[in-house]
């Protein structure tokens, strides 16, 4: 891998693996692989893999959270999605160095669906370290930091905008804040990374360096992201930094967005 996250043909190389999880972390990651496949047999899981700072190698104790993506033979239902809350809610209680854990469900199916190639499939093949079955990222392409992968991944924004304004508004508890405040921070910083992405000509999932290369680019909007990075990292309660990412910041990215990229293909 390159400086700028790419294999020496040109393409994003896969960013985690497991031996690059920190030592604390290790205990969590093994605890999650038993519980998966204890909970999950093989008639309903294909495979599980991780994604985020663990298997980036940069997870900060008590501050990092434990993200999942199963991959499911079938659609999930909602006994897959009970199962999957009830592991979470193990792991989150029984491990201290993690701030929370998400899994999320998605069949083969879809992973590997044509109108999901350049989302949920670069998502798994680029973005995700297998824990668990038989790789999917073996039946996906390699992918490059093309126009086609920004608007298919992040060309959306707008439609996520009125559901975090109504979640903000129902916000009831400075804790519900936080959760919503750290999801909208990496959404945000996401989703203006890759509005720069095809331009810099590289990937990186770290937020930090997401908002510095934005930056670059948009200047006057440097200072909001690098605050959409902090939020990213260690929520903020504060229903001003919500408003300024929603209403601000996130309005005129999704603008920006939509005139350079284009608009998300819709989903059934």
């Amino acid at each position: 891998m390159n400086g700028r996250g790419l294999d020496r043909d040109g393409t994003i190389a896969r960013e985690g693996a497991l031996d690059r999880v920190p030592a604390a972390f290790v205990p969590v990651v093994d605890a999650a692989r038993a519980h998966i496949a204890e909970t999950f047999d093989g008639t309903r899981l294909h495979s599980a893999y991780l994604y985020g700072s663990i298997p980036r190698g940069t997870a900060t104790p008590g501050v990092s959270d434990l993200d999942l993506q199963l991959a499911l033979h079938d659609e999930p239902t909602e006994a897959d999605r009970a199962d999957a809350r009830a592991i979470e809610a193990t792991l989150d209680r029984a491990y201290p160095q993690i701030d929370g854990v998400g899994i999320l469900l998605t069949s083969r199916r879809v992973l590997l669906s044509d109108i999901e190639r350049h989302d949920a499939g670069f998502f798994l093949a680029c973005l995700c370290t297998p824990l668990l079955g038989n790789d999917l990222a073996e039946q996906l392409p390699r992918y490059r930091p093309t126009a086609l992968l920004a608007r298919e991944t992040n060309g959306d924004l707008a439609l996520v905008l009125p559901r975090w304004r109504a979640k903000a508004a129902e916000a009831a508890t400075d804790a519900d804040r936080r959760t919503l405040s750290r999801g909208v921070g990496r959404r945000i910083v996401r989703t203006g990374f890759t509005l720069i992405m095809p331009r810099w000509g590289g990937w990186t999932s770290d937020l930090d360096r997401s908002a510095e290369l934005f930056g670059r680019y948009y200047p006057e909007r440097a200072e909001q992201m690098r605050i959409a990075a902090s939020v990213g990292r260690a929520p903020s309660s504060g229903p001003a930094v919500l408003g300024m990412l929603i209403d601000d910041l996130g309005l005129w990215l999704a603008a920006q967005y939509a005139a350079v990229h284009g608009e998300k293909l819709p989903r059934p």
